[in-house]
């Protein structure tokens, strides 16, 4: 493997050794369990009874699947606020003075909520649904948990950009990952549908993958069994990964132009 290629390939992977020992130290297996699993289906099941409250069996439908998958989309927006963990332990010298990319280092940093999104919301979707109505063949069941992949890893890339601008604002780190979660449930057809809304707030959260995974999902799941649905799917999930890839590319120029400005300025030290 190319040097070029390998590089980054090696940091990445040791970042990602490093935020799967800042799960653990935040969870015991157990604790993940009881502590963040039963809390996620509780929301859950919170948002379906509004639908059961409406006596509408749509309602239900709809608002127990956008909640669900919201889920994988919540946990990785929570990178935002982990990515600014290394400038609050004063690792930020260190990385940015390292012969190497930062961008790598932060693209396996919070990659531990990637797995625990996918998983928790494969719980709720599957464990869940046949109490509310929504069942999956094997096939399509396979195919979803692939969207939730998609929604995940994708939605991580643009906690990324997040990440990387309130890196320079760290008081505000919760508040942005705050604001980025109730700005994707109310428009990205969470919990209503994406057409709710002026015209331009449908054009601008096109930008934003889950709008292009959860539509993925409700395809699969409201469509009947047996028509076909792949085209569709496989356009949306085409649609999310190549958003995702553009947030990609821009957390990393951001990352880069940090790691720049720090050592021109010295600018990279401890900070709240």
């Amino acid at each position: 493997m190319p040097e070029l290629v390998a590089a980054p390939v090696r940091v990445i992977r040791y970042s990602t050794y490093n935020a799967w020992v800042d799960m653990w130290a935040m969870y015991s297996p157990l604790g993940w369990a009881v502590g963040w699993m039963s809390r996620a289906m509780l929301q859950v099941v919170f948002f379906a009874i509004i639908g059961l409250l409406l006596d509408s069996p749509d309602a239900v439908r709809f608002l127990f699947i956008g909640v669900a998958v919201m889920i994988a989309a919540t946990e990785a927006l929570t990178s935002t606020a982990t990515t600014t963990w290394e400038r609050r332990q004063g690792t930020m010298p260190l990385l940015v003075a390292a012969p190497t990319r930062l961008w790598p280092v932060f693209v396996g940093r919070s990659v531990q909520w990637i797995p625990s999104g996918v998983l928790t919301a494969s719980v709720a979707l599957f464990g869940l649904g046949p109490f509310f109505g929504v069942t999956f063949s094997p096939i399509r069941a396979v195919a979803v948990l692939g969207c939730l992949i998609v929604a995940s890893v994708t939605t991580y890339f643009l906690a990324m950009v997040l990440g990387a601008i309130v890196l320079n604002a760290m008081s505000l780190r919760n508040v942005v990952a705050n604001v980025a979660q109730v700005g994707t449930t109310l428009t990205c057809g969470v919990t209503v549908p994406v057409t709710f809304w002026p015209e331009w707030v449908p054009a601008t959260v096109q930008a934003v993958p889950l709008t292009h995974a959860l539509a993925a999902v409700r395809t699969l799941a409201d469509t009947p069994a047996g028509t076909p649905v792949a085209a569709e799917v496989i356009t949306e999930l085409g649609l999310a990964l190549a958003v995702g890839v553009g947030w990609l590319l821009l957390a990393a120029l951001i990352l880069e132009w940090l790691a720049t400005s720090g050592r021109r300025t010295g600018s990279i030290e401890f900070s709240d």
